[in-house]
């Protein structure tokens, strides 16, 4: 029996409260997912997760969300959603966003993507930085060298799906 490949797993993680500026980068960013093929993951919710859900599903990709409430009751998915998944974890499903992805692009931001970050570098999952935090590790950091290799910054919503991709990076 021939074996299908597995389509490309993409997190999108930002602010819920995101300004319309960052809401269409993250929109932009879900398109260019559904172009190269990619699922996009997010917390499906508001915000940059609205945002990339709607550009994603606009380019005829696959939307997952990975809800904190443990039905649509209690934890409303974005319109744009296609397969919810509900945990009951509240701000602990930030785990499961990340540990489903192959790579993380983060747009904007509050505390929330500020910790999914960090799981996934702890993680060894790649994280592209797109108008996000800027942070460096303290010099005797306990984060080793190819830890801090992990996390890219993108100039644009195109150059944060290709280096999420695995394209060339740059620091």
């Amino acid at each position: 029996m021939r074996r299908m490949a597995r389509r490309r797993q993409i997190a999108v993680i930002g602010a819920a409260d995101a300004g319309p500026e960052v809401v269409d980068l993250a929109r932009e960013v879900g398109r260019e997912l559904a172009r190269a093929g990619a699922v996009l993951v997010s917390g499906g919710r508001g915000g940059v997760m609205a945002g990339a859900s709607e550009g994603a599903r606009s380019g005829g990709g696959l939307t997952v969300g990975v809800l904190p409430g443990r039905d649509a009751a209690d934890s409303p998915p974005n319109q744009a959603v296609e397969i919810a998944l509900f945990t009951g974890l509240g701000q602990a499903r930030n785990l499961i966003v990340v540990l489903s992805a192959e790579a993380v692009i983060a747009v904007g931001g509050g505390w929330g993507t500020l910790s999914e970050i960090a799981l996934a570098a702890k993680h060894g999952i790649p994280v592209v930085l797109l108008e996000s935090w800027r942070f460096e590790a303290p010099e005797r950091s306990a984060a080793t060298e190819s830890e801090r290799r992990l996390i890219h910054r993108a100039a644009s919503a195109e150059e944060a799906v290709r280096l999420a991709l695995g394209g060339s990076t740059t620091p």
